[in-house]
């Protein structure tokens, strides 16, 4: 945990370094960020997911329009969030837009990262935006992943949704999963389709499967 932390921090800082901001601002923010992410209630939407989708940036960074924005919004846009909620997509946007403006970011790259945080509200791309392409599959890269990875997400998931009951739960987990298997693909960006999108949907089915049964067994 301390090596993940070291790490993070050092891409941060590495984010920040362009915009010279100052030193203790940097450290203060980071320190907020990852106290949010360490929440005990958290156990998928914490600082290992954030790492996941930056490092899955990463690999597209050639593409991207504005690489700054794409990775603000890695690190802002799960950092309000309640599973009671309807609005955590707002509420983390208008979180990154104050403190991003406090600490001298540009208001274009704020713009931007605001956009791409709101659009994982529905997960539907910005017309003609990559970054929002880029950003959304990052975001749902963990679909594609191998079996073991995979029915640890969806453990986790169940934790943070543990005052459902597994009636609502396996209702409301299927409809979502459903609605990503009724889209044309899972991922925008040909890179990300061609890696992952046939798992994805492996994954998918394979949960709705145990979703269906009735089996009280973990995925």
């Amino acid at each position: 945990m301390v090596k993940q932390s070291q790490i993070a921090f050092s891409r941060w800082q590495s984010l920040l370094q362009p915009f010279r901001v100052a030193p203790i601002a940097a450290y203060k923010l980071f320190f907020d960020l990852t106290a949010a992410y360490a929440s005990t209630d958290r156990f998928y939407h914490n600082l290992a997911h954030i790492q996941q989708v930056l490092d899955t940036i990463d690999l597209m960074r050639s593409q991207s329009q504005n690489f700054a924005a794409l990775e603000f919004a890695a690190w802002f846009h799960d950092v309000i969030y309640d599973p009671k909620a309807k609005d955590n997509e707002e509420k983390s946007a208008a979180y990154a837009a104050d403190v991003l403006t406090n600490i001298g970011i540009s208001a274009e790259t704020i713009d931007n990262a605001v956009n791409l945080i709101l659009t994982t509200k529905t997960h539907q791309a910005i017309e003609n935006s990559i970054d929002s392409q880029i950003f959304l599959d990052a975001d749902l890269s963990i679909l594609g992943a191998f079996e073991t990875e995979y029915r640890n997400y969806a453990v986790a998931i169940r934790q943070e949704y543990s005052w459902l009951s597994e009636g609502e739960y396996r209702s409301g987990r299927k409809q979502v999963l459903q609605n990503f298997l009724k889209r044309e693909r899972i991922y925008f960006t040909e890179q990300m389709f061609t890696a992952l999108e046939e798992k994805a949907r492996q994954n998918i089915q394979e949960e709705i499967k145990y979703l269906s049964s009735g089996n009280s067994n973990k995925i």
